[in-house]
């Protein structure tokens, strides 16, 4: 049996490995997912529908940022030394909330016409980054993964309670619409959604569906009516 003491250095060093950047990638940390949002040109849920490759084909459920017309964008993931997550973590049938770069250059030898599956991208598709809270694994309505400023650098599955996704969605529209002029009112807005997000991710969800459910049990007790028991029976 393990010693308490080789345990907990076990964990310290694993905390220490989350908080250094992959080996093979020269970059910087940008950010947790709800600080890189506006700095991207599209946010979408969607489902992987294929895989080729180091690309990924995402058929779009729902864009919360940027061009809203997408039923299928092909993203393009690590290859070489670019800092993107590998694509055999995001399996066909997965769901996500990406926050994504359009290709708009190729650099050179980028792309190779004998192995065109295999590339950085080409141009009008979309690249995601390794270089912050890119992404969020969706499971049913709920969403986890890098999404808050106070979340550990580099690792991208902290501990925590998913976050309701149209609360999420509410926090990104409410983000990347506001000007550098921003007044005070919108400033607190997006605060609040901050906050918001942040208490969800600390509350058990299982205990806020059943005070959902006690609350829908206790409006539809008050909506019955009781029948007085008749005289004799």
């Amino acid at each position: 049996m393990r010693s308490l003491a080789s345990l907990l250095a076990a964990a310290l060093s694993a905390a220490a490995a989350a908080q250094t950047p992959p080996e093979d990638c020269a970059c910087l940390w940008q950010g947790s997912f709800s600080e890189v949002v506006q700095t991207t040109d599209l946010v979408v849920a969607g489902e992987v529908s294929s895989r080729k490759g180091n690309a990924i084909d995402l058929s779009v459920q729902q864009s919360m940022h940027g061009p809203a017309w997408h039923e299928s964008i092909r993203i393009w993931m690590k290859v070489a030394s670019y800092c993107r997550p590998p694509v055999e973590q995001f399996s066909i049938g997965s769901r996500w909330v990406l926050a994504l770069h359009k290709i708009d250059v190729v650099p050179e030898n980028g792309f190779n016409p004998s192995t065109p599956s295999i590339s950085y991208g080409r141009i009008g598709d979309y690249r995601l980054s390794n270089c912050g809270g890119y992404w969020l694994r969706v499971n049913g309505n709920l969403v986890e993964g890098n999404l808050l400023p106070e979340m550990p650098r580099w690792d991208y599955q902290p501990p925590m309670r998913g976050v309701p996704l149209p609360l999420l969605s509410r926090y990104i529209h409410e983000r990347v619409h506001s000007t550098k002029d921003e007044t005070e009112g919108q400033a607190n807005s997006d605060s609040a959604a901050l906050d918001a997000m942040r208490q969800a991710s600390q509350e058990d969800p299982a205990l806020r569906e059943l005070m959902l459910d006690t609350r829908q049990f206790l409006r539809g007790y008050d909506s019955v009516e009781v029948d007085s028991p008749s005289n004799g029976n």
